[in-house]
Order: structure tokens, then sequence, then C-alpha cells
């Protein structure tokens, strides 16, 4: 059986208009991407695989802007200051500008990724008629549902109600008319309903044939999230409660590497981007962008190791809740701390006593500098200079992008048990406790939904947003507004892009 890494595939061409300037990138036409297949020959079945692949590459390379956005308006992270991204900036501060041009990236990045992935699936229908193993062309297919539905859960999250194109060619984008955002979670629950019964029960560092796949487990978390977003909290049980009864994955008991080399295809990861620089410290390079999340100043233990944008920084609130629940492990993951953002934190009496390992020098010897735009840098986005390969010096380079965990899913299931649903896979505190006991904290007894959220909290800071979105869908928004800002319910989705707007009819409903 043949093994294929997702770094070293190139996808198939998807023509469209990019250009960079500096680090910003400005996207003005629909993308256009009907592959053609008149040239393909569809009987050589080993070529089946090829379309599966582009779309994996398509979901490795994503672009640096793309989580940024999804995740910038939440109570646990704000957007870095002082920086030459005023509109990212005021976005995190709800004031949204339909102009700026990193809604329009987000939207035609995860769109032409759509569009990329509906053309891969009519390809692979082509293949299937041909193929021997018809059951592995309904894999692949299912396989690329799962990342189309991965781009649209994201979508409908920032924009609401979205034209959802039903092929490859891009002319639907003009014919469709709007789905609301439930139907599109609605649908999203479907796909992945068609989708499980096709992929492996396996945990994806147990794929062979393509190491960190998505498997059946993928699929049932995105299932998950989409009924999340609806508030049917029984099918949330069900679907989450599948992955934890599968007995497949454990929570890492190193949470600080977790996010670092070591966590690569963790048993605790259900899906994750993966990069590599092959090993060696010169050549090919495939590498998301991190200097997004990086500092602007520190003195790295191995010298030479690059730093960053500082434009992504823990907030001032979800440190001192974390200090409040007397958190070490997590927190220490989440958070690095400068010496302004020490003293910062020190203004306020309640919290002028710090404990004695909160310094400015990370448990690897790293040592964080005070600069401008930030006071305080993501742990989670964070890679040691001692785990760089040698040669090597751009911040984070090398270093997985994870997607979905389990411990994720564990709370997804304490907190539907808390609304009311009912579950096969245990108690909610069983759920709660077994994060808790990772991150050193004392078990729970009668887990309460406020709880289960505060334990989401503190566990799934600065990943995808997940902070914000259940604010929202709780009308919690007391909790959004926070250090001068003020959330309401007009302000649960971004305005359109104003370069779709132009072009697409339907937004202008």
């Amino acid at each position: 059986m043949k093994t294929y890494k997702f770094f070293i595939i190139s996808s198939f061409v998807i023509a469209g208009l990019v250009s960079l300037t500096g680090c910003k990138k400005y996207l003005d036409e629909p993308p256009e991407n009907k592959t053609f297949t008149e040239e393909t020959d569809y009987t050589k079945s080993d070529d089946m695989i090829l379309p599966l692949l582009g779309t994996y590459a398509e979901f490795q390379n994503t672009e640096w802007e793309d989580m940024p956005l999804i995740s910038v308006r939440g109570d646990d992270v704000n957007a870095g200051g002082l920086g030459d991204q005023q509109d990212f900036a005021n976005t995190d501060m709800y004031s949204y500008n339909k102009d700026y041009w990193m809604y329009n990236s987000l939207w035609q990045n995860y769109y032409q990724n759509i569009i990329s992935a509906n053309s891969s699936m009519e390809q692979i229908a082509l293949y299937k008629e041909y193929a021997p193993n018809k059951a592995l062309a309904d894999q692949y297919i299912s396989e690329v549902l799962v990342m189309k539905s991965w781009w649209l859960l994201h979508l409908s999250r920032v924009w609401g109600a979205l034209p959802v194109p039903p092929t490859s060619d891009p002319s639907d984008m003009y014919e469709v008319s709007l789905s609301t955002k439930d139907e599109i979670m609605q649908m999203i629950s479907g796909w992945m309903d068609q989708a499980i019964p096709n992929l492996p029960a396996i945990r994806p560092n147990e794929r062979a044939d393509v190491p960190g796949g998505v498997t059946k487990f993928t699929a049932l978390a995105i299932k998950a999230f989409a009924n999340l977003e609806l508030k049917n909290y029984q099918a949330v049980a069900e679907a989450t409660g599948e992955i934890i009864n599968s007995g497949k994955f454990t929570l890492e008991p190193d949470y600080y590497n977790l996010f670092k080399i070591p966590g690569k295809l963790n048993n605790e990861n259900i899906w994750e981007m993966q990069y590599s620089d092959l090993g060696q410290g010169s050549g090919d390079n495939y590498a998301y962008l991190y200097a997004f999340f990086g500092p602007q100043g520190w003195t790295p233990k191995v010298s030479g190791a690059g730093d960053g944008w500082g434009f992504w920084e823990p907030s001032m609130k979800y440190i001192k809740f974390m200090l409040d629940r007397g958190e070490t492990i997590r927190l220490e993951t989440s958070v690095i701390f400068t010496d302004r953002g020490i003293e910062e934190i020190k203004k306020d009496p309640k919290y002028a006593n710090l404990p004695a390992w909160i310094s400015n020098t990370t448990k690897s010897g790293d040592k964080f500098n005070d600069f401008a735009r930030e006071l305080f840098v993501s742990g989670k986005h964070y890679l040691p200079s001692e785990q760089l390969t040698p040669g090597r010096t751009d911040y984070g380079t090398n270093k997985n992008f994870t997607c979905i965990r389990y411990a994720g899913i564990l709370l997804m299931y304490a907190e539907a048990l808390t609304m009311g649903a009912s579950g096969t896979a245990g108690t909610a505190d069983d759920a709660v406790n077994a994060v808790r006991a990772r991150a050193g904290m004392t078990a729970l007894s009668g887990v309460t939904h406020d709880q289960v959220m505060d334990e989401k909290y503190a566990e799934l800071a600065m990943e995808w947003g997940d902070r914000f979105y259940d604010m929202v869908r709780l009308e919690n928004y007391a909790a959004l507004s926070y250090d001068g800002r003020t959330f309401t319910a007009d302000k649960i989705f971004l305005p359109y892009p104003q370069n779709q707007v132009d072009q697409l009819p339907v937004l202008k409903q």
C-alpha cells in the first residue's frame, strides 16, 4: 500500500487573481475553478486518489489570515495593537469594515476550497464508474465532503446565511439563493451522516495510506459542531459519545508539548494540519506562517531563531480567570508573559503577588522581551527554539496546526448532558474531570452547565474561536463585553465583503 504525505502533494491548479504586498493579500476576483476532465483517463483506477490528495493539499495550504479572523472576537484573545492591520484590531472590538482585505480573503480562500472540493468529488465519481473497488471511491468522496464541511462550517459561523455552490462551476455562485445558518448546519449534519459509514473507524494517526487523514471520527466531530450551533444537544451527545465510546482517543499527559513537535499526530488529535521541513535544515519546507502569532522581540535559547509580527495576544480577562482558578499547566502552556505584561497584571491589587513560576522566560528557555504591540504571546502557537530543526529559523516552522482535539469532544459531550441530553459514554462529571485531571485540577461533583463552559474557556482558549461562538450561541453577550468592548446581537456576523457584494447579486438581499 502506498503512503502519501500531504505536504508534498501538489493540488490541482486553481486559477485566480492573487497579489501579495507585505503581509496583505488582496483578492478581487471570484475564483475560476472548473477542472477540465476531457483529457483525464478515468479507467486508471490508481489515479482515483489524486483528486482527494489535491483537496488535502488545499486543507494544509491554508492562508495565515484565515484562522485569526475566524477566531479573534472571543474574550480569550485580543488582536495585537499598534500594527498596520487596524481593521483587524477593530474587528476584535466589534467594529467591522466590509472593505477590509482580510474579510474578502477568508471568503475567497474558503469558497475557492469548497468549489475545488466539489470538483474533486465529481472527478472521483467519474473514476468510480470504472473502479474495481467502488467502496474506496465512496470513502474518498466522503473524505472530501468532510473537508468541504469544515470550510463551510466556519464560513457560516462568521457570516451566517450563505450561498452554497452545488457543483464545481463557479457560475453557480451567481444562481443559488442564500441558505440560512441553521439550514447550512443541518446540511452539514446530513452530509456527515452520508460520510460516516464510508470512513475508516480508526484514529487519523492509524491510517497507513494517508497518515493523519480524515476518519469516521473526524466526521462525527464536525457533525457535533454543526448540531451544537443548532442547539440540538441530543445529536451532539450521540456524536461525541460515539467518539468517546470508541476507546480510540486519549488525552496526552504532556499538555505543554501537545501543541509542539512531540504533539504531531498525537492520540488526542482528531484532526490537524500537517507540516514538515523534511528533517532538513535547508531546502523544501512545508509550513504554516506562524509569524502572525509570534513576538516582535525575544531572546531565543537557540540564537538566530526568528521572531514574529505581534498580532495575537491572550486577553487579560482570560489570564485573570485562569489565575483565579489556580491554573498552572494550562496557563503556562496557553500564555507567554513579558515583563511589561506581568507589571500590568500587578497593577490590580488582587494580583499583586503572582505565582513564582510566572516570568518572561518559558520552561523551554526562550525569553520574551517587551515589545509595543502586546503584553502577552500565545503559547499554543509557540514552538520552542530548541525544537526547530537546526538551520531553520522561521518562528514556529515545522509545527502542525491543531484543529480538533479529544479534550474538546469530551467537553462538548458534557455540555450536551448539562443541557438535558442523555448519553451513553459516561456522565458529565466523568468527561469534565478527565480534562481537569490532565490539567492538575481537582475533581468536580454534580457538574453544572456554567462549570462546563468555564472548563471549555480554560481548555480551548485561542483555538478556532470556540469561546466566541459558544457565548453567541448561549446569548451570553455580557461575557463578550469586556475591556471597553460592548457586544450586541447585531455584531454576531461580519458584513459580507464588499468585493463579493459587488459581484454576487444574492448578497444584495
